[in-house]
């Protein structure tokens, strides 16, 4: 069965058809031809496909695309003003928060993500509740565990975080 859907990809509005049980990832790579979402385990465990979906981070790995019809997504890609990086991106660069660049992407809108989290003030299982949110090196692991990096770049992707954070 298929479906039509409006998505809105890096500030671009796209209407595409979509088969009713084909993943966001899938319809970004295959259909629409944006490759900075990842596949990685295609399982929702790595973090290579994560994405900004309707401002929040989401593994599109798992999402249905018929389920997300009128979603803002942003990638890695749309982060950009123009020709000026994102912070994230440029404290990527700055840190050599990358190896293999594969999970880059991802890594980079998790990181957005969980900044925009933190300035609303969500708490994580390692946030003290009675003392507010602190970006401690350890607070930015937890916070970015749903995001593997086989190259073992994290030293230098939780600098960068700290960085952008600061």
């Amino acid at each position: 069965m298929r479906a039509w859907i409006s998505l809105t990809v890096d500030g671009q509005s796209r209407d595409v058809e979509v088969d009713t049980r084909a993943t966001v990832l899938d319809v970004l790579r295959e259909q629409l031809g944006v490759v900075s979402p990842k596949k990685g385990c295609d399982h929702g465990q790595c973090g290579s496909c994560t994405v900004l979906l309707d401002g929040r981070r989401a593994v599109v790995c798992l999402a249905l695309a018929v389920a997300h019809d009128g979603a803002t997504i942003v990638t890695a890609d749309g982060l950009a003003d123009g020709d000026r990086l994102h912070p994230v991106q440029q404290a990527f660069l700055d840190h050599d928060g990358f190896q293999c660049g594969y999970c880059t992407p991802g890594q980079i809108c998790s990181a957005v993500g969980m900044l925009d989290e933190v300035r609303a003030g969500a708490p994580s299982h390692v946030t003290d509740p009675t003392a507010g949110v602190e970006l401690s090196a350890a607070e930015i692991r937890e916070r970015m565990s749903g995001n593997l990096c086989r190259c073992g770049a994290y030293p230098n992707i939780v600098a960068a975080i700290q960085e952008v954070a600061r």
